[in-house]
Order: structure tokens, then sequence, then C-alpha cells
């Protein structure tokens, strides 16, 4: 046996017990780094707030505080605004269950000619077997529901927590990272820390303006048709809209359908076609205007990356996907060199066509050619002339 041989078998199951390991590591870690991740973007998006604020004289701690203490306070107030608004619905619409059941009822049998009753059909619903076993599954899954929520609250504490330290220790994270590199390295990563910054922000910025205005529009159609709890209704359909990608729209306009439902069924109908019209406005005219400057990237791409981040990270994929490839995009923008694009007309997508006779003048010389032309040719004993016909 070679020398070598067992050092060499000893080095491989070394490295191959340190990629189980770090393998390992990675699974049971991946809840924590996706946590950082977002606490991250969270930190570079309050960044120029918290910059502002400290330039003005403010401590940085103090600064990251009080912006984060504006956020909480502003998203506590829409959900227990929301969550009144939705507890006193459900109310309503149990309330008035029996009178929707008997509208439906009487629907049924003068479109069917059936001789259905209210008593029956509550009667099949409470004694039916789904109905027993989903009142069963649903006392067994209490407890599975509280440490979801639990989970939960200590997630958001954990993104909450990373993100004060990234955004209060910002400089001095920093220098820290500076001092391993060289100084060429070292500005190349402070300028993308600052594309980083100024694009999560603008994304921020351009979806904050479009969920307002999205929010205004939405609540003057609701108070117009009589909507209850409008506000609360206008502003749930500008935030889920504008920061659930691709099918955000499409979530938040459910909520007003469902309680202008309850007011004329007509109503619904009137929101959705409302929905579907702003939508068509808002990616055709207002978006380009808004994002031109602050997120340049194609609705292909944006698109395209919110497949990749959902399909990779779920749900905080998608949200982080749009600014994370802005990012990148300008950040290597910058080091690509471009050239002067050349004066064709394929560029302008027009087809570039030769010059020369035109079809009809080639197709009627060839139908005119006497036969004679054709002889002596296709055969391998008379080789061809190489000198063209005039």
């Amino acid at each position: 046996m070679p020398g070598w041989l067992p050092r060499a078998m000893v080095l491989a199951l070394a490295l191959y017990a340190c990629f189980r390991l770090g393998s390992w590591a990675f699974d049971q870690l991946i809840g924590l780094l996706i946590n950082v991740l977002i606490a991250f973007f969270l930190a570079l998006a309050i960044e120029p707030a918290v910059s502002r604020m400290s330039a003005a004289g403010m401590r940085r701690g103090l600064a990251t505080f009080l912006v984060f203490l504006g956020v909480l306070v502003a998203g506590a107030g829409f959900v227990v605004l929301l969550g009144s608004m939705l507890a006193g619905q459900i109310v309503d619409m149990v309330e008035d269950f029996p009178q929707y059941l008997d509208s439906v009822i009487k629907w049924v049998n003068q479109t069917f000619h059936t001789e259905l009753s209210r008593v029956e059909v509550q009667d099949s619903l409470l004694h039916s077997d789904w109905l027993q076993k989903y009142v069963q599954n649903s006392a067994t899954g209490v407890l599975d529901v509280s440490t979801t929520v639990l989970g939960g609250l200590f997630r958001l504490l954990t993104i909450f927590l990373f993100s004060f330290y990234f955004a209060a220790d910002g400089p001095r994270l920093r220098r820290g990272l500076c001092s391993v590199l060289p100084p060429a390295r070292q500005a190349e990563v402070l300028r993308a820390w600052e594309i980083a910054v100024a694009k999560t922000g603008g994304y921020l910025y351009s979806r904050g303006l479009m969920a307002l205005i999205s929010g205004v529009a939405h609540y003057i159609l609701l108070a117009a048709l009589g909507v209850p709890y409008a506000p609360a209704l206008a502003v749930w359909v500008g935030l889920v809209s504008q920061f659930i990608p691709t099918i955000g729209t499409y979530l938040a306009g459910a909520l007003p359908m469902l309680i202008a439902f309850t007011v004329n069924p007509w109503y619904a109908l009137w929101v959705l076609g409302f929905v579907v019209v702003y939508q068509q406005f808002e990616n055709y005219v207002l978006q380009p205007k808004l994002t031109s400057k602050t997120v340049d990237i194609h609705p292909a791409v944006a698109f395209g990356s919110v497949i990749a981040g959902t399909a990779l990270m779920g749900a905080v994929g998608a949200l982080i996907a749009i600014p994370a490839v802005a990012t990148l995009q300008a950040f290597l923008l910058a080091y690509v060199k471009r050239y002067a694009v050349t004066d064709d007309p394929r560029v302008h997508g027009h087809h570039h066509q030769r010059r020369g006779e035109p079809l009809s003048v080639r197709l009627r010389r060839l139908w005119h050619t006497p036969e004679g032309d054709d002889e002596g040719q296709g055969t391998d004993e008379e080789p061809q002339d190489p000198q063209p016909r005039s």
C-alpha cells in the first residue's frame, strides 16, 4: 500500500464528516438565517431615516428606537382597527345568516321548483359527518394553533432585535467588515452597501406611495357605495396589494367584496370591477412612473424574481426578491462596460430588406427562362459552366 493512501482516506473521511456536519447545522439554522436576512433588509429600509436623525444630532440608538416605535405603533393600530372591523362584521354576518339562508332557499325553490325549508337544511348541516369531524379537528388543533402563534411572536421579536442592532450599529458593522479587506475591496463593499440602502429604501418609498394612492382611490369608492368601515378597508387594500407581490391585489380585494356583499350583492360586482380597472391603471400608468427612478427593473425580471424567491424562501423570499434583484442589478451594471449601439433598422424592430430586383421581376424571369438553359445540368458526365450567363 502506498504511504499516501491512508492519509488520503483519512482526509476524505474527515471532509465528508465536515460536509455532513455543515449540512446538519445549516438545516437546523435555516430559520435563524432567514430571520437575519429579513432583519438586514428591514435595517436597510430604515437606514435613511435613522441617518437623517443621527445627522441632526440625535444619538443613533435613540433614533433607531424612535423609528421602530413609530413602525410598531402604526402596525398595532392597523391590526387593532382591522380586527375590530372583522369581529363586528363576523357578528353581523352570523346574526343575519338566517336571512341569507332564507333568501337562498327561496331562490332555489323558485328556480328549480323544489320544496326545501330552512329547518331541514339546518338539521342536515348540524348532523352532517364533515361538520362533526371539523369540530373535533378544531378542538384537537387548539394546542397547535397556540404553538404557532407563540412561534410567530418569537420570530417577530428576533427579527426586530437583529434589525435594531443592524440599524443602530450600522457604522460599526461597516468598519468591522472593511477592516478585514484591502482598500480596493473596501470601496466595492461600501458601494454595494450604499446601493442596497438606496434600492431598498426606494422600493419601500414607491410601494408606500402607491399604497397611499390605492387606499385613497378605494376609500372613495367604498364611501360612495356606503360600505361600512371604509377607512380600514382602504388601508387594507393599499397595504396588501402593494407589499404582497403578484397576487396581493386579488387577496386585498376579496375582503371589501365580502363586506360589500353584506350590504348589497351588486356592490360586490362594483368593487370587483373597480379592482380590475385600477390594477390595469396601476400596472401601465402609475407604477412605471413611480418606480423608474427607484427600482428600475423590467416587469418580467420582477415577476421571475418573485417566483424564484417564493420557491427558495416562501413568502419571505417573495417579499424581499424585488429589492434584492434591484440591488444586484444596479451593482453589476456599475461594472459592465457599455458601447454605442449601431445605427441598424433591426435594432428598432424593422426588418432589413435586400436591395435589388423586386420579387415579381425575378419570378417573371424564371418563368420565361428557355428550356435549353437547363440542359446539361444535374448530370455527372458534363461539368457545369463556371462562367455566369449574361
